[in-house]
């Protein structure tokens, strides 16, 4: 079979899509993983300084058990965390939204065997990026707003009537209740729109056109889709726990024992960064490595798009490289079944 990068061309199995994951990264180290420290980097600093601070707060109480725990250092320092992990939730909706668009149009260059530079990665992807935003924007309202409107009525019902004691029954029911409707429901459209960055990237889409897009390519195969994803989820998980508890464990150690020393307080912060930092390098390549591939195999299996893709790698075989062209092949115009 015809295999002139990452991924043989052809419909992808399970091995398949995370053999190529693993490939992109190892045929290109500097653009993915540098790309990846970079947003790493920015997204676990808030929440390793945070960190940071509450463990030197801690190790401050216990080495002085009759200081006042309410005083204003320790209320900051419980108060820190939760500061960080915020600013670091908003620094990832950009930053993980920018590489993964980065990410996505080095992969389509690797599948024809082509490496690309992080500049030209960002020449390429710079157009793109409101789309981006967009998908990511349009995704989160979807997710979000049953929770508004569980809230609304929760408040609409306490106004009403007061929580008195089956009201406050009712609403644990209805509670319960929802949260198993909600889970169906995130799945369902986290599930059919998890192609939208791909096609937007690949396809040069708009946000609501390249949802549109991911929908059409998840139909008919929505519980592999499903199946990939949340594997690929647990496997990062797990990848990320294993690399960063020894570094969180480090920092703890630091953080609890130092007894408030500034030099205790960087260590712990360094220590725990440097954990979420790795982790994260890892987890990013291979969400939108899987995310891509996907997008790649069901093209192949719905639109026949492996013939596009095969007939491309043998003219680029018989020049002997692979062109800066071969990111345009991704349009769906090229595609032999619409």
């Amino acid at each position: 079979m015809l295999r002139p990068g990452i991924i043989p061309l052809r419909p992808l199995k399970l091995g398949d899509i995370l053999d190529g994951t693993i490939k992109l990264i190892r045929a290109n180290p500097k653009a993915v993983l540098g790309l990846s420290a970079i947003a790493a980097l920015l997204v676990t600093v808030p929440v390793a300084v945070g960190q940071g601070i509450m463990l030197d707060m801690f190790g401050t109480a216990f080495a002085n058990p009759g200081d006042d725990p309410t005083e204003f250092g320790t209320s900051l320092g419980v108060l820190a965390p939760y500061a960080g992990e915020l600013l670091s939730s908003v620094l990832e909706f950009f930053v993980v939204t920018v590489l993964t668009g980065l990410l996505t149009r080095i992969l389509g260059r690797a599948v024809f065997g082509g490496a690309m530079t992080p500049g030209e990665a960002w020449r390429r992807v710079a157009n793109r990026v409101p789309a981006l935003f967009g998908v990511a924007l349009l995704l989160g309202i979807i997710l979000v707003a049953p929770m508004l409107l569980l809230i609304l009525l929760i408040i609409a019902i306490g106004t009403a009537g007061g929580f008195d004691g089956d009201a406050v029954g009712g609403v644990i029911t209805l509670i319960v209740l929802f949260m198993l409707a909600y889970v169906a429901y995130a799945v369902f459209f986290w599930t059919r729109f998890c192609l939208a960055a791909p096609a937007v990237v690949l396809e040069g889409r708009g946000p609501i056109e390249g949802m549109r897009r991911s929908w059409q390519l998840v139909r008919g195969d929505f519980w592999r889709v499903f199946g990939v994803q949340l594997l690929t989820a647990i496997l990062v998980a797990i990848m990320a726990f294993i690399v960063a508890i020894p570094f969180s464990l480090l920092g703890t150690v630091f953080g609890m024992l130092g007894a408030g020393s500034t030099v205790s307080a960087i260590a712990a912060t360094v220590f725990i960064g440097i954990g979420g930092t790795i982790a994260a390098m890892i987890s990013y390549p291979v969400t939108a490595g899987v995310s891509g591939l996907l997008y790649a195999d069901r093209r192949m299996r719905s639109e026949a798009f492996d013939l596009v893709l095969q007939t491309a790698a043998i003219e680029q075989q018989r020049q002997g490289w692979v062109h800066a062209s071969a990111d345009d092949l991704w349009h769906p115009s090229n595609s032999p079944r619409p």
